[in-house]
Order: C-alpha cells, then sequence, then structure tokens
C-alpha cells in the first residue's frame, strides 16, 4: 500500500473525527440550551436553595432538606393503566391525574410526566422495586419546619418551587437568599423570635381558648425599645410540614392580618393625649350618670358606674362615659391627627407581609370622635395597637416592629408624647392593675401595668351580635420601667362558673396575660421584686 493511500485514510479519519466532535458539540449546546424544547427536560430552572430560619438563641425554625421528585416518561414502553395505578400506590399521587398525562403526553416533546414532588427514601425504595422503565428522580429539596405547629403563620411556608409564600419566609425571602448564596446554601437568617417565649405564649392562649370556649385567640410579646418581636400566636393554626389543613386549622395571621375594633384598651391612647395636650389632670373628676347624650346618639356604660370619677378610675374601672368627654375635649382634628402620629391609622410596615389596612371614620363628627375615644367606630390590627402602645410607654418615642434580631439596640425615634406623658401612663397603667379592671393580670414581683378591652363584635349586617364579645388585655413590664408589652386576645369567649359567667376581659383576657408574664419574665431576665416568703420557724 502505498503512501498516498495512507493520507487518504489520515484525511477520512480525520474528517470523520471533526464531524463526530462536531455533533457532539451540537448535541452539547442543544441539551445545553434547547433541552427543554426539544428534549423536554424535566426542570425548567433549579430551585434556589434558602438559609436556614432560626430564633435568637439559635434554634432551628425552618431549613432546605435534600429530596427528589419523581417523573415518569409517557414515551417509556409500558402499560399506563398499570404504570399508573402502581406508582399511585407507591406514592400516593393521583392516580387518574397521572394516567391522564401518560396519555396526553405519549407523543410529546416533553413526555415527562411529574409523579410525586419529595418522595420520601420508602416511597423512592417502593417505586424502585416496580421495574418500570422511564423513571427518573431528580433532585429537589423540602423545606422543613423543626417546630410544626410551633409559629406556624409567623414562619409562613414555601411553595413547591420554595419561594417564601407567607410569613417571614416570604418577607425575609431576600435575606434568605442572599444569606444562602454567601454561604454556599449554608447560612442562617436570625430572628427576633425566642421560642421559648412563643412556647409559652401559645400555651397559655390555647389552654384559655379551650377555658372559655373563645373561636380563636392570639397574642404578641415585643420589647418595647428595640422593637423586636419575640413571640406572636395566631390560633388555630396549622402544621406547615404536612402541606395539607386539617378540619378547624387556619392559615391566617389573626394578629398581623385581621383588624377589629378593640374596645377599651384603646382608651389608652385618648388619655396619653389627654395627658399630652394638658386637656386633663389626674385627680379631675368627671360626671358619669347613666347616660351621656351627642346629639341622637347616647353613650352607655359596660357596667353601672357612680355618679362622678377622677380621671385616674375612670381609665381603671374603664368608663365609656368619662371617656367619650375626654376625647371630645380634643376634638376629632385633633384625635385623628394624634391616631396618625401614632402610625394607627395606615397599613403597619414591617418584615411580616401580612398587613391589614385600618377603618375609621370618613366623617369624623363628634359622636366618632367620641366613640374612637373608647375604641369602637375604629379597627386596626393587633400588631398596629401595640407597636402604638409601645410607643407611648417606652418613654413616649415612636418604635417600628422588627422579627430580625438586633441584640438588644434601642430603636426608638422621634417623640411622638412628651416623656412626662409616658410616666403617667405608666403610672395610670399599673393603677388599672392595682385598683382597676386589670386586677387579675398581676403577677407577683413584676409590677404590671395594662389595661382590658371587652369589644361588642360588629355582625354582617353591620349591627353589633348580641352577648358577643372580644377580649383583650394589653399589659406593659416592669410598669416603672418597661420592657416588654404583652397582648392577648380571645374572640367571642364565653363566662364559665368560675369567673361567676362574666366573660368580660378582667376575667378571660388579663388572667392570660398575668400567667404569660410570670413564666417569661424569669427566661427574660427580669428581676423579681416580691418580698421572700416568710417561713415558719417550727416554734410553737
Amino acid at each position: 500500500m502505498n503512501d498516498s493511500v495512507f493520507q487518504r485514510r489520515i484525511i477520512i479519519g480525520a474528517g470523520l473525527c471533526v464531524v463526530a466532535f462536531a455533533l457532539v458539540g451540537i448535541r452539547l449546546v442543544d441539551v445545553t440550551l434547547f433541552g427543554s424544547a426539544n428534549q423536554g427536560s424535566i426542570l425548567a430552572q433549579t430551585v434556589e436553595p434558602r438559609a436556614d430560619l432560626t430564633d435568637r438563641n439559635g434554634e432551628l425554625l425552618a431549613r432546605d432538606l435534600p429530596v427528589k421528585d419523581l417523573y415518569a416518561r409517557a414515551d417509556a414502553p409500558f402499560d399506563f393503566a398499570e404504570g399508573a395505578r402502581a406508582l399511585a400506590a407507591a406514592t400516593g399521587a393521583d392516580q387518574k391525574r397521572l394516567l391522564k398525562g401518560l396519555i396526553a403526553k405519549q407523543h410529546s416533546r416533553k413526555p415527562y410526566v411529574l409523579v410525586a414532588r419529595r418522595i420520601t427514601p420508602d416511597q423512592e425504595a417502593a417505586v424502585m422495586a416496580l421495574g418500570l422503565p422511564g423513571l427518573e428522580f431528580e433532585p429537589s429539596v423540602k423545606r422543613y419546619y423543626p417546630d410544626g405547629r410551633g409559629a406556624a403563620q409567623l414562619i409562613g411556608v414555601t411553595d413547591p418551587d420554595n419561594n417564601g409564600v407567607s410569613g417571614l419566609e416570604m418577607g425575609l425571602q431576600d435575606r434568605v437568599h442572599r444569606a444562602a448564596a454567601s454561604r454556599g446554601g449554608s447560612g442562617k437568617v436570625v430572628t427576633s423570635i425566642d421560642m421559648r417565649v412563643q412556647y409559652i405564649l401559645a400555651h397559655e392562649v390555647e389552654e384559655a381558648r379551650r377555658k372559655f370556649s373563645a373561636r380563636a385567640g392570639g397574642g404578641i410579646v415585643m420589647d418595647v425599645n428595640s422593637g423586636e418581636v419575640l413571640g406572636l400566636v395566631s390560633l388555630p393554626d396549622f402544621d406547615p410540614n404536612a402541606r395539607k389543613l386539617l378540619p378547624g386549622d387556619s392559615t391566617r395571621n389573626i394578629v398581623a392580618q385581621d383588624r377589629y375594633e378593640l374596645g377599651s384598651i384603646f382608651k389608652i391612647f385618648t388619655f396619653a393625649q389627654g395627658f399630652d395636650e394638658h386637656t386633663i389632670r389626674m385627680d379631675e373628676v368627671f360626671k358619669i350618670g347613666q347616660g351621656f347624650k351627642i346629639g341622637k346618639h347616647t353613650i352607655h356604660e359596660a357596667e353601672r358606674m357612680p355618679e362622678t370619677l377622677p380621671v385616674r378610675d375612670i381609665l381603671a374601672e374603664s368608663s365609656n362615659i368619662g371617656t367619650a368627654q375626654i376625647a371630645l375635649r380634643a376634638g376629632g382634628t385633633r384625635q385623628r391627627a394624634f391616631l396618625t402620629r401614632l402610625g394607627l391609622l395606615a397599613p403597619m410596615s414591617s418584615e411580616l407581609p401580612e398587613t391589614a389596612r385600618p377603618l375609621y371614620p370618613s366623617n369624623w363628627g363628634a359622636i366618632e370622635t367620641a366613640t374612637v375615644g373608647f375604641g369602637q367606630g375604629i379597627s386596626v390590627s393587633p400588631l398596629s395597637f401595640v407597636t402604638a402602645a409601645a410607643s407611648i410607654v417606652n418613654g413616649g418615642r415612636r418604635i417600628t416592629p422588627t422579627f430580625v434580631r438586633q441584640d438588644g439596640v434601642d430603636r426608638r425615634g422621634e417623640q411622638v408624647v412628651r416623656p412626662e406623658t409616658s410616666r403617667q401612663m405608666r403610672e395610670l397603667l399599673r393603677y388599672v392593675v392595682t385598683n382597676g379592671t386589670g386586677r387579675n393580670a398581676e403577677a407577683p414581683g413584676y409590677e404590671v401595668g395594662g389595661k382590658t378591652g371587652s369589644a361588642q363584635v360588629p355582625g354582617p349586617n353591620g349591627r353589633y351580635i348580641p352577648h358577643a364579645l372580644r377580649t383583650s388585655f394589653c399589659a406593659v413590664f416592669p410598669a416603672h420601667e418597661p420592657r416588654y408589652i404583652v397582648f392577648v386576645m380571645l374572640d367571642q369567649p364565653h363566662g364559665i362558673k368560675e369567673t361567676g359567667g362574666f366573660a368580660l376581659a378582667g376575667h378571660t383576657a388579663a388572667p392570660m396575660a398575668g400567667k404569660v408574664i410570670a413564666r417569661i419574665a424569669p427566661l427574660l431576665g427580669v428581676p423579681n421584686d416580691a418580698p421572700p416568703v416568710k417561713l415558719a420557724d417550727g416554734s410553737s
């Protein structure tokens, strides 16, 4: 064989190699850039990892776990009916959906049919044992919540593509993705939540809800100087790991995204305005009587009151008539401006995406001024109320709620009421607990101040539902120099024998707040100033 034959063979071989490499290159480009369209690629995009969420003490709240999604190729040679039945039995998938999908995609350029997401190892083993052709497992992640129902509405959940759709999972999504990217998928975002406080708050709210057969209940614990929310509870709740609701479950966060007429706890703002604008004095006496007429309207008391009351007892005994007179001294224009300054007439802004737009009078006349003064005719979210109340007692400085740990940083802003007004309100709230409707909120040694609220519940026709109340209590402690505010609420509780059949806040919400404070105060490092118990010396 001469040299020319060898040269031709070398040239032909080299040409074949070039063609082969070109085909491989074209195939790589096709798979890389156009695989989704030409090959029915299973995933259109990679699931973006999320960093861990933890409470302020490092307890894990949410984490990505590696799982697999199962797909079946509709162009694989197997009996669709039998395959759909077997796959449904192994994974819990819907058999009819699988069969319909396989038939529809058997001649498609995208022949993949989703069988089940986030299958368990046991399910994977059961699928493998079937021996069906054309099955593919795609790596994915499942968001796991170790505490389950412990903070369900607050933490929120993600969708099947690992995007936050509620709670802090949605509100902190950018932080969560940045933290994951910066640490190669293993970062964390530290929230302000203290799960010790969260568990106690949830336990006491649920106990009270059951005891008084209330439809729902909720609570908030906030640092009045940093605005950090240490606990937020909404009941009924749900299991975020189950991905389905059981009878009686609810995903709605009633303390952040619902708005209520909160009743007498709103009197806190009426008194704060009165002191701040020097329209009332602590020892000033008002005539109460049995009814207070404003035009064609008459304001009545929830309970019988004396003929006259000094200012401190108007709040302590929760007199509607006395509070209405104090509100009218300010007038509608100044009252509206004061509530605006406290942030109560706009939706609350925080890292929590759930929020509620307040409802308030469009025509702010005399009767509206009076009723708003004692907490009716205006609806706000409990989170908005708590934030405004914190500004009243923390020295009178604006506070913004946060769900990200601030390490105790003082985040108080500009003055919204005078420091002297804040001091007077703290003294008055303490008086409500020692001498008024808040007696059952007392937690010995922790100097609790607070206010009860028993609001009528509006019905669907615009009228109040007879005998239906929404009760709440707003507590601050220690009252002389507050560090924390505790808010608790029950929706339509019922009186019991122990309370003499009464369902007012002093009997239902106040004791709940006292129990919460007695349990969380030691954990939060608040010293107990109760006098030591004197023990018997054993002498006769």
